[in-house]
């Protein structure tokens, strides 16, 4: 472990004693968040009924109205409701839990399984690689903690009858903790007795050196299901030959649960010999690359990034890999990815992104990407064990990367805001995968949250009322007017109809992409101006709930995109379930286009450009008015959330001006910028906790 003296700063003591204050306050507060977290979690296990909870075992005498115990009703196998998918020894183990009370067993497991995921999280940052920044040191175990809790394998683990936290917790506790070769072999083995393809530890151990580590695994697996099938003898003939290693078992073995190489060719529609045959031979490969890959990062001395790797592998090949035994994949973030500083963060990231987030955020419901969609748990384990390529400890960029270069710094403002250090001028072009994620949910999440807003129809048009009234007093109520007189003119209601459908995001993207392209300091502030103003739109959405004219009765409006609405059923029929119809207040049609034009206007080079770029607002304006969407007020409401954007960019980076750049240098220019005149450049710094 790295000691305080690496990092001491260049303020002596009292700077070193100022950083450790800092440090601990930070850890105080993660662990408090991952606490919070864990109670979260807690209280949304809890309310499950007793009785389903219990039902959710599925062993002898836990069925409602067994009484628990061996009371009338029992079952006589572990596997006849079909639903417990762990093996024989894992029955054997949960069976003494039924004759608890319901209440009683519930809270245990809970809080036993989810201070289990805190000891993961402790283990798991031990074990981290030599030299550890003190940062690191001292944050990683709370850090760690609170993504695991929010992580779908954890917040699936805690429920009944699902041991997949502790075979995690024994592999950890072998590797890094227990003394001894023969201890440690004792924990990987039942580790293994729980979850078979765990089972993998053992050529990991032996081809590690760890032989007598790996023969009493092996012994401890073997003798553990041998006293299954004494205990439970028919339970283990369903689960090792009926079922071939529980294949099955718990759920088809062709659902989305199961997140394995077999689940995945199951999906895509294969099925017999061919189906087999393939998944054998895929899972053959994905054990040879994975283990010899965790072999050469456990002899480099990432270790905790080899057993993370032969996790993903395990669970990849395993008949069944069900969600909540990936947990595994979340270690593998151990490993460094990237020679530059910049792009350290892009696979943390992604890795964060897939444990944490529904498919359904990370990739649009499209028919195409079903495929990855239906298996991104599966592609990010795969990759971690067999693609991701991970630096060794020998490379000259493993402790020092090639360093961010900033532009020139700003003058303070808001000095007290603490966030105002992540906002330096970044030269270099962002990493294009990290971009593309962050885009892509931050726009789900804004579609959830903007769905999620209140949509009370009493209120919404009683706002309607009241815009229209100021718009009265005002005389700028024109959207009936202009409305009808469009509906008059079939061609021009045709080209506001195709205006107001075709060019809302089709713009902005366009834009991004551009200026990501050739001028990357303008693209970070762009893009950071339109997430602001989006983010401003959505506190909009919830604080005033607006019917649109199109959804306003008894005045009269046409709608001219979406055809006739039925305003006397309050869902206006399929419209409801695509998004909330009264998230109009600001009108983001009419503020991401505005903010377009500004972007346009500021930086396109030639007149004939900056033109469009100002008609496009202008257009869009007269679409959502014509097309009976908007009020005249709600495109006020919109340029006022993209001049705020805009503002609170300026205020907390400094003006767009320290932000421009050159087009890219050809060459090694294609990600990055001319560069800062050595005047008024900073020295180039790596990333935080790039290095110790």
């Amino acid at each position: 472990m790295a000691n305080a003296a690496e990092h001491s700063t260049a303020d002596g003591h009292a700077g070193v004693i100022g950083g450790n204050s800092r440090l601990g306050a930070a850890r105080l507060l993660l662990w408090a968040l991952a606490g919070a977290l864990a109670v979260r979690q807690a209280v949304a296990v809890l309310r499950v009924p007793p009785a389903e909870w219990l039902g959710g075992f599925h062993l002898p005498g836990s069925l409602p109205g067994s009484g628990g115990g061996s009371g009338g009703g029992a079952v006589a196998s572990v596997y006849d409701v079909g639903q417990f998918a762990g093996t024989p020894f894992a029955g054997l183990v949960l069976k003494p839990l039924v004759g608890l009370a319901a209440p009683s067993l519930e809270v245990a497991w809970t809080c036993v399984t989810l201070l289990f995921v805190a000891a993961i999280g402790l283990v798991a940052a031990r074990g981290l690689p030599d030299p550890v920044p003190r940062r690191t040191a001292l944050l990683a175990a709370p850090v760690l903690t609170a993504l695991m809790m929010v992580s779908l394998p954890v917040r699936e683990a805690a429920s009944p009858g699902r041991t997949a936290v502790v075979p995690v917790l024994l592999v950890l506790l072998a590797v890094f903790r227990v003394p001894g070769d023969r201890p440690a072999g004792f924990l990987v083995g039942l580790a293994a007795a729980l979850q078979p393809a765990l089972l993998l530890f053992a050529p990991l151990l032996w081809l590690t050196g760890r032989r007598p580590a790996a023969r009493t695994a092996a012994v401890t697996f073997a003798a553990v299901t041998a006293l299954s099938w004494a205990a439970l003898p028919r339970d283990s003939w369903t689960y090792w030959v009926h079922h071939l290693a529980g294949t099955g078992l718990g759920g088809a073995p062709d659902g989305l649960a199961n997140q394995s190489v077999h689940g995945a060719l199951l999906r895509l529609g294969l099925t017999g010999p061919v189906e087999v045959l393939l998944y054998a031979a895929l899972a053959g490969l994905i054990v040879w690359f994975g283990l010899r890959r965790a072999v050469r990062y456990a002899r480099d001395g990432q270790l905790l990034l080899a057993v993370a790797v032969t996790g993903c592998v395990a669970v990849a090949v395993s008949p069944t890999g069900w969600r909540h035994q990936l947990l595994w994949v979340l270690l593998a973030v151990a490993g460094k990815v990237g020679k530059r500083a910049a792009d350290r963060r892009v696979w943390p990231v992604a890795v964060v992104l897939a444990m944490t987030l529904p498919s359904a955020v990370l990739l649009p419901n499209l028919t195409a990407l079903a495929p990855v969609r239906d298996n991104v748990l599966l592609l990010t384990a795969v990759a971690a064990a067999c693609a991701v390529p991970v630096l060794p400890r020998s490379s000259p960029y493993w402790r020092d990367p090639v360093p961010t270069d900033y532009g020139r710094p700003a003058q303070a403002r808001w000095s007290r805001v603490p966030l105002l250090p992540f906002w330096r001028r970044v030269l270099s072009r962002p990493n294009l995968l990290l971009e593309l994620l962050l885009i892509r949910v931050g726009y789900s999440l804004y579609s959830h949250i903007r769905a999620a807003a209140p949509t009370s129809r009493s209120l919404a048009e009683g706002n309607g009322s009241q815009i229209l009234g100021i718009e009265r007093a005002l005389g700028i109520d024109i959207e009936h007017a202009v409305n009808h007189a469009v509906v008059d003119t079939p061609w021009l209601e045709a080209f506001f109809n195709f205006y107001y459908t075709s060019f809302h995001f089709v713009v902005p993207l366009t834009i991004l992409a551009v200026l990501y392209w050739r001028r990357p300091g303008d693209y970070r502030w762009a893009r950071a101006s339109l997430g602001l103003a989006t983010v401003l739109a959505l506190a909009g959405f919830w604080l005033y709930p607006l019917a649109p004219p199109r959804l306003m009765p008894g005045l009269g409006f046409v709608d001219t995109v979406h055809g006739p609405q039925d305003l006397a059923n309050p869902s206006y029929g399929a419209m409801t379930a695509i998004s909330n119809q009264y998230a109009a207040m600001p009108s983001l049609h009419f503020g991401w286009s505005l903010w377009c034009g500004i972007v346009i206007v500021v930086l396109a080079p030639k007149g004939w450009q900056k033109l469009l770029g100002a008609l496009h607002p202008l257009i869009t304006v007269c679409a959502i008015v014509a097309t009976a969407n908007h009020w005249v007020l709600d495109a006020v409401g919109g340029a006022v959330v993209v001049i705020a954007g805009f503002g609170l960019v300026h205020v907390l980076s400094g003006p767009r001006g320290l932000h421009t750049s050159l087009p890219a240098q050809r060459g090694d220019g294609a990600d990055r910028e001319a560069p800062v005149p050595p005047d008024t450049a900073p020295a180039a710094q790596p990333v935080a906790g790039s290095r110790p």
